[in-house]
């Protein structure tokens, strides 16, 4: 376990650091473009054991695997002409394919939780594509965050939850993209297990049909499927249309707000700024109320980690 949490540069001393910290066992996070992710070596048991101790995560929750390519990625699972279709579209970039597990492909079974899936993608931040090439293997890597709370979007989120737990975070500013990856299975018929930062409308674009979606009864297939999830400490209400007493309001459009994800009611500044204002006002003690978001392109990703926000506590499963 980790006593001291170094805060590397992103230059090629840090990027060396990382990979040996990796190869040696341990944890380091890292900026994508979606949010911090905590990564280990996926292929050491021991080393993604130890994420799920350092967010206290359960162990029936599978982890997404980050590589540097398309080729790496055919290493690990069983391709398909869908998946080079979005692969091709928009890897790298914020999308999560969930193709069938290679038998020969050396990874941990805690990555994929026993499934017979993996969860898989290619970042395209570049302080990620720099440490995954310095390393040269897959990097198993869930949020860097305590275990159902806020995502973190900067390196001081990680180290305000994380720090003693992890052996370093790397500094790569803040995440452009702001809300997690678009988790699409397509080991069955290809669903929409998790929206985010890929809308849906372009995959359907891209594929030339409707994709169906998970709802909320279904089996846990993917990361990021849990009723509560991404929560601030104090409780939240959706859909406000005015601030009540005691309340903070995190607001969008034309609103007199705490924090206001876009005043301009833009879609993608409100993906990008949801976590750290969530942070920001999660910090001040009080309730939360948030404006309504259109349920369309980024603001499907946006309301479903808004409703695990808000969802009652007692639900959360352990960890």
């Amino acid at each position: 376990m980790a006593n001291a949490t170094e805060l590397l540069q992103a230059d090629a001393a840090g990027y060396a650091a990382a990979s040996s910290i990796w190869s040696a066992g341990g944890l380091v996070a890292f900026p994508t473009e979606t949010v911090y992710g905590l990564g280990a070596d996926a292929r050491n048991d021991r080393a993604v054991a130890r994420i799920f101790e350092a967010k206290g995560r359960p162990r029936f929750n599978p982890l997404i695997v980050h590589v540097a390519s398309v080729e790496a990625a055919r290493r690990y699972v069983d391709w398909s002409d869908e998946a080079e279709i979005l692969a091709s579209a928009f890897w790298p970039g914020p999308l999560t394919l969930v193709l069938p597990l290679r038998a020969d492909s050396g990874l941990s079974p805690l990555v994929t939780a026993e499934l017979p899936t993996l969860a898989i993608r290619v970042p395209a931040h570049p302080v990620a594509q720099g440490l995954l090439t310095e390393f040269g293997g897959p990097v198993a890597a869930p949020s860097a965050n305590p275990s159902g709370r806020i995502s973190p979007t900067t390196a001081a989120h990680v180290l305000a939850g994380l720090s003693g737990r992890i052996e370093a975070v790397i500094e790569g500013g803040a995440c452009a993209v702001g809300v997690e990856s678009t988790i699409v299975g397509l080991a069955d018929q290809a669903s929409v297990l998790r929206p985010g930062g890929v809308p849906i409308e372009a995959l359907e674009a891209a594929l030339g049909r409707a994709l169906t979606k998970h709802t909320a009864g279904d089996p846990l297939v993917a990361p990021g499927q849990m009723q509560s999830h991404y929560a601030p400490g104090a409780p939240v209400r959706l859909n406000a249309q005015e601030r009540r007493a005691g309340e903070l309001l995190l607001g969008f459009g034309t609103v007199d707000a705490d924090l206001n994800l876009s005043p301009s009611g833009d879609l993608v500044e409100a993906a990008a700024n949801l976590f750290g204002h969530l942070h920001a006002l999660d910090s001040r003690g009080s309730p939360i109320a948030v404006s309504p978001i259109p349920e369309i392109g980024l603001g499907r990703a946006i309301n479903d980690r808004l409703r695990r926000a808000a969802a009652p506590r007692d639900d959360r499963l352990p960890g």
